[in-house]
């Protein structure tokens, strides 16, 4: 048996990782804030594996000893994705108005609470060996106007991904950008926007996929690379 535990797997990428996850036989903890959502995301993998979901917010110190202990309760854990996030603010301010209390909800969802569960998973990840992905983005990297907040974040978060890969050699720790996506939270982003042109989480998959079946050193990859270029272990 190998269990992976996702946290904002009610919609968007998360769900079609846990999905894709689901046809490969994993048992699944899932998490999000909307308990409709998420049940029905239960109901519908748990009729090819067994899922256990859990509601509740990340940033909740008690929802995190919850999904973990779930974890445990398994037996094992063989994958963490963190991909629960906070975007902050629609539309997008700049930094110079940017409110600050937002901005500190922003760091506490995609940046502490992912560092936070990584530190509850990593006895049950180094037993089995096991790999962590953080879900970032393209404005980790680039100086998109807007996006200093959400941006920021993410880029605060790939570093803490590469410091947990250097300092955990025997997982596998990536950070990876998913890029553009058709996404509920990729729409507030660009709420005047038609986003139709933007893939579907699905078409994603397979770069994560490929991540975690080949296992090569840790590190930040982009899902465009990975399928263009598949990395090799």
């Amino acid at each position: 048996m190998t269990v992976a535990l996702i946290t904002g797997a009610s919609a968007g990428l998360g769900l079609a990782l846990a999905d894709a996850l689901a046809d490969r036989g994993w048992t699944l903890v899932i998490d999000a804030r909307g308990s409709g959502a998420l049940e029905r995301a239960r109901r519908e993998l748990s009729a090819r594996t067994e899922v256990v979901a859990i509601a509740g917010d990340v940033t909740d110190p008690a929802h995190r000893t919850a999904l973990v202990a779930t974890a445990g309760r398994l037996g094992r854990l063989d994958l963490l994705v963190n991909n629960a996030s906070h975007l902050g603010p629609s539309p997008q301010p700049r930094l110079e108005r940017y409110p600050l209390s937002e901005l500190s909800r922003v760091y506490e969802v995609d940046v502490f609470a992912p560092l936070a569960l990584t530190q509850l998973a990593l006895p049950w990840l180094a037993t089995s060996g096991g790999v962590v992905v953080n879900v970032s983005s393209d404005a980790a990297v680039e100086p998109y106007p807007g996006w200093g907040g959400y941006g920021s974040a993410k880029a605060a978060l790939d570093q803490i991904t590469a410091v947990f890969g250097a300092e955990n050699p025997d997982l596998g720790v990536y950070a990876f950008d998913p890029g553009d996506m058709r996404t509920e939270m990729h729409q507030r982003a660009f709420p005047d926007e038609d986003i139709s042109d933007r893939p579907e989480p699905a078409t994603i998959v397979p770069a994560f996929l490929h991540l975690i079946d080949a296992r090569p050193p840790s590190g930040r990859y982009r899902a465009s690379d990975v399928l263009s270029s598949p990395v090799a272990s």
